[in-house]
């Protein structure tokens, strides 16, 4: 036992560790998503959460620790949302036939993400900084935890917030999308991407690819929104 703590202690300095423990979970995770059928409950975002919980807390590895060895996937999430341009370009030919529409639900759903939660927040007694903080939750990560930072919020509780919403949203979509009847892959697409960010993207990807699409360019439009409307919200309301 002497051993195995000499060489654990030595691993958890080394922070190629919690890189390779994040992707191991990962692929864990998206193996059961895939041996489920591809449930929405077993996202594999959300499996990967759970697993590396359970590791930090087995090991009793404060989480500081881990995000020094895993902070080349966050310095990733920058580059990957800009590469969001990407499907943007290969579908303007779509959004020019459909942005009066597209526009108007963008505002809407941003307006709705950082109104509902601040209110909501607000009437459940939340306030000053942990009521900043939840204003940007339906903005990608770092896009979010900028406009955290900017206002006055938690950035860590943002980020926090930011993943149960993604999360939530690609667990409940499909089934709530599909009991209201809409069949519009571009207006699901749409949709998940406004209000869920990159994970509920990436479940908009396993589902459809024009809906993965439109999810995409509706989390970076909803990302460069919420970057306006937010402190403009937060002003107005605690100004």
């Amino acid at each position: 036992m002497t051993e195995f703590a000499d060489i654990w202690s030595y691993l958890s300095r080394d922070p190629l560790l919690w890189l390779t423990a994040t992707l191991i979970a990962y692929v864990a995770g998206d193996a059961i998503f895939r041996a489920s059928g591809r449930k929405p409950i077993a996202n594999p975002v959300l499996l990967s959460v759970v697993f590396l919980a359970v590791v930090l807390q087995a090991t009793r590895t404060p989480y500081a620790t881990y995000f020094e060895g895993a902070q080349f996937i966050h310095f990733m999430l920058g580059p990957v949302t800009v590469a969001l341009a990407v499907p943007l370009h290969s579908n303007l030919h779509r959004l020019k036939s459909a942005a009066l529409p597209m526009i108007c639900a963008l505002f809407a759903g941003s307006l709705t993400a950082i109104g509902s939660a601040v209110g909501i927040a607000w009437a459940l007694g939340v306030t000053g900084e942990t009521l900043l903080s939840v204003a940007p939750k339906s903005a990608t990560a770092p896009v979010a935890i900028g406009i955290s930072e900017a206002i006055g919020g938690s950035t860590t509780l943002t980020a926090v917030l930011v993943i149960l919403t993604g999360i939530t949203g690609a667990i409940i979509a499909t089934p709530l999308l599909n009991a209201m009847k809409i069949t519009d892959w571009r207006a699901r697409g749409f949709a998940v991407g406004v209000a869920a960010h990159g994970i509920g993207t990436a479940r908009a990807f396993q589902v459809n690819e024009t809906a993965g699409a439109f999810a995409g360019i509706g989390m970076g439009l909803n990302a460069l929104l919420t970057a306006i409307l937010a402190p403009l919200v937060v002003s107005l309301v605690f100004g």
